[in-house]
């Protein structure tokens, strides 16, 4: 999934892993499932995961176009 985002990094905000499955509504475990098969665009942090924002959004929006 490819994002077309800003050019700024400063611009991006960016969520942890538990901010994301809260967001969703799904487990912890859901989300580093997304990440690890690469449904879900990440970034590697030390040893944890950032999600940029609207990474969850073109997530989500494409999921309910496919089920519709």
């Amino acid at each position: 999934m490819a994002m077309a985002g800003p050019s700024n990094l400063s611009d991006v905000r960016f969520l942890t892993v538990a901010e994301v499955a809260t967001l969703m509504r799904v487990s912890k475990m859901t989300v580093y499932r997304l990440v690890h098969s690469g449904e879900l665009n990440a970034v590697r942090v030390g040893r944890s995961f950032r999600v940029p924002e609207r990474a969850v959004h073109e997530y989500l929006r494409d999921a309910f176009t496919d089920t519709a």
